[in-house]
């Protein structure tokens, strides 16, 4: 196992009937943004609660956070907080509100160009705080220190990280998912399930708590997942997505591990430039890192496939295989799409989406060897 410093200062509120203990979450006399996104709080009650909960506060609300929060948009945002001496930001929403809210944080105290924050990694040495009321079980966002922020004006879609940024709290709520669409419900658990994996299937270092945790997350996430659409107004179903979509990337269990995240990094030019939803970009591209760097993630994806999928019969090689299959398998029966075609994404639109790998001077995966070229091999495999 490799050294590792960690802490996570997010307090968690979960259950139902949670969002009422919001007025004991935000200090006193907060001067409350609560930024949200299309509207769907407003016919599916989360509103309400949330407003009722808010009363004593002084609140200002800025609805309409996109599904890829654009950058435009924060800093439209950002000159609210200013104008109205906002001291507290309330995220209501899933990982795009949340990670819109953090960006938010962050612009408001920064000197210079924010954009800088994330094409540059500027640091970022103060924010404002901020709580998150969580309804869609998918990026963790609500425990971590992470943001992907879109830029329209140049179709680029970047990340950053910083512990200015945690949550003070998040408030989980399972009931608040039932009336989530199926596809926004679908993308969640294959989001989720992914940032496991690109936490776990690396090499192994023998961190034995890391890898028992995430085997079990993606068995619960695997398991649950494949019912919660047949049922969805199932409690204990919707709880244990919630919990665990909160612990695939509250960054415990990738302390003192290797990491990869190269879906995730190739992913970010389909949805800039062919506006794919962020899940269904993993969905194509997680089984084309399995089999491009398969001799590297081999011994894992055997046990992988071992522990979640009951793969047990074969060879290691012939075992890991299959569990690339099964994969694929289960991502198209949450509905997803895996190959590019079905987007009508052509061999010639492969340079563009592979180029922002050289322009951001990235090496991807585990080992940093995914650069443009590997990339477009990858894409080739899931044309």
């Amino acid at each position: 196992m490799n050294n590792f410093e960690f802490a996570n200062p997010v307090k968690v509120v979960f259950g139902k009937g949670t969002i009422a203990r919001l007025s004991a979450l935000i200090p006193t006399g907060s001067k409350v943004l609560m930024v949200y996104g299309g509207g769907s709080i407003k016919k599916n009650g989360i509103y309400d609660q949330v407003t009722n909960a808010l009363k004593g506060f002084e609140v200002t609300e800025f609805p309409g956070i996109e599904a890829n929060p654009h950058y435009e948009t924060c800093m439209k945002v950002v000159e609210i907080v200013k104008e109205k001496n906002i001291d507290f930001l309330l995220a209501v929403g899933g990982g795009s509100v949340i990670d819109a809210t953090k960006f938010i944080a962050a612009a408001y105290y920064y000197e210079g160009e924010p954009w800088d924050i994330l094409s540059k990694g500027g640091v970022i040495k103060k924010a404002l705080p901020l709580g998150v009321v969580l309804t869609l079980s998918a990026t963790g966002s609500e425990m971590n220190e992470r943001s992907v922020i879109s830029r329209v004006e140049t179709r680029e879609k970047l990340n950053f990280a910083s512990p200015m940024v945690f949550p003070q709290f998040a408030v989980l709520d399972p009931e608040v998912t039932y009336s989530l669409p199926a596809r926004q419900v679908a993308n969640g658990v294959v989001d989720s399930f992914i940032h496991v994996v690109e936490q776990y299937l690396t090499y192994p270092v023998n961190a034995k708590v890391q890898d028992a945790f995430s085997e079990g997350l993606m068995k619960v996430i695997y398991e649950e997942g494949i019912k919660v659409l047949d049922h969805p107004h199932d409690y204990d179903i919707r709880a244990n997505l919630m919990w665990a979509a909160t612990n695939a990337l509250n960054v415990w269990i990738g302390q003192g591990v290797p990491q990869d995240w190269s879906s995730h990094r190739m992913g970010y030019a389909l949805t800039a430039q062919f506006g794919l939803d962020h899940a269904q970009t993993l969905a194509i591209l997680l089984p084309g890192v399995m089999t491009y760097m398969f001799k590297e993630k081999q011994v894992k994806l055997a046990r992988m496939g071992e522990v979640v999928f009951g793969i047990i019969e074969g060879t290691e090689e012939e075992r890991a295989r299959k569990t690339i299959t099964a994969c694929e398998d289960f991502f198209r029966r949450m509905g997803l799409k895996t190959r590019l075609s079905e987007f009508g994404i052509k061999e010639s639109d492969l340079d563009a989406l592979s180029a922002p790998v050289d322009k951001q001077g990235w090496h991807l995966g585990e080992h940093h060897n995914i650069d443009s070229k590997v990339t477009h091999d990858i894409l080739m495999l899931r044309l």
